[in-house]
């Protein structure tokens, strides 16, 4: 037996229990991993609270958890690991426990953290698959909203290295660093669109939020068009004609390996704010819903 975070009920963060299961066998193509790190994501709060009820029921009990990083422990006819590989990505069935399966496994170099290892998979792969649905080009320039966030912080600094000029809106808080990212960071709230247009006389292109702020109307007015918006966070998106992007719609296979590396190599940053024990799951689900992270949150099995 192991150890592993259940839900039985839809809830408040006190529905995450920690339980006794017994460690999932490893089917064909998949690995088993000794989760060393697992990252708590904004969706695992909406399915352990009901919200995506309607579109994912549970089915419980339930581990949440998408993404963790670990050592291989077993594998399955044709995976493409082995034992003792250390190794990053999406799991099948939970990450918040002592040992997790994944199906496509991607090699963590060794100066990658364990923590950062697996922050990167869910909100870097979403802010991948976001600026190429955005189709983003050296020479233009892009407007991230929340590039403080997770998400967002990994967008400007994506498009950043691509040649394209960010404009970013953030917390006060968030301003230097994201200024040392590269990225034209303004403050948010009230004002927003001047200091935007302030900071980007040439006008702005295309625009990513990630922040659900309400912005969605202000930003399609700035780029003139509803098609040059795209948000993953503002669910009155149809409202406006933008589209929002959800799941693994457009996802590119080259994307974790591309992060990893840059991750690895220092070319991307990625802030971790808090490393929790297992057994405080419920703790970390409430510090991210009153939203006094400022960073990822990891789960230590």
């Amino acid at each position: 037996m192991s150890k592993a975070i259940t839900f039985s009920e839809y809830g408040t963060p006190d529905v995450l229990q920690l339980s006794e299961v017994t460690p999932p066998d490893p089917g064909p193509g998949q690995v088993r991993i000794r989760v060393r790190a697992a990252s708590v994501n904004p969706l695992d709060m909406k399915i352990r609270s009901g919200l995506m009820a309607g579109a994912a029921p549970a089915r419980f009990p339930m581990t949440p958890g998408l993404d963790a990083a670990g050592v291989v422990d077993a594998v399955g006819e044709g995976a493409d690991a082995a034992v003792g590989h250390e190794v990053l990505g999406a799991t099948v069935g939970g990450s918040y426990s002592e040992y997790a399966l994944l199906d496509a496994p991607v090699a963590k170099p060794a100066a990658l953290s364990w923590e950062v290892a697996a922050s990167l998979v869910t909100v870097g792969r979403t802010a991948f698959r976001v600026l190429a649905q955005l189709g983003v080009r050296s020479g233009q320039t892009l407007l991230v909203h929340g590039a403080g966030g997770s998400v967002g912080v990994i967008a400007a600094q994506l498009a950043v290295a691509r040649g394209i000029t960010v404009i970013a809106t953030v917390g006060e808080h968030d301003i230097e660093r994201v200024t040392g990212l590269g990225a034209a960071a303004v403050r948010y709230g009230d004002g927003w669109v001047q200091r935007v247009k302030s900071a980007a006389p040439q006008g702005v292109h295309l625009v990513f939020d990630a922040s659900g702020a309400g912005v969605l109307a202000d930003s399609v007015a700035l780029t003139g068009d509803s098609a040059r918006v795209i948000t993953i966070a503002d669910m009155s998106a149809a409202q406006h004609g933008v589209r929002f992007s959800a799941g693994s719609a457009d996802r590119t296979e080259e994307a974790l390996p591309q992060l990893v590396q840059l991750a690895a190599t220092g070319m991307l940053t990625l802030p971790v704010w808090r490393a929790y024990p297992l057994e405080q799951a419920a703790t970390a689900h409430a510090d991210l819903e009153a939203h006094r992270n400022r960073g990822k949150a990891v789960l230590l099995p």
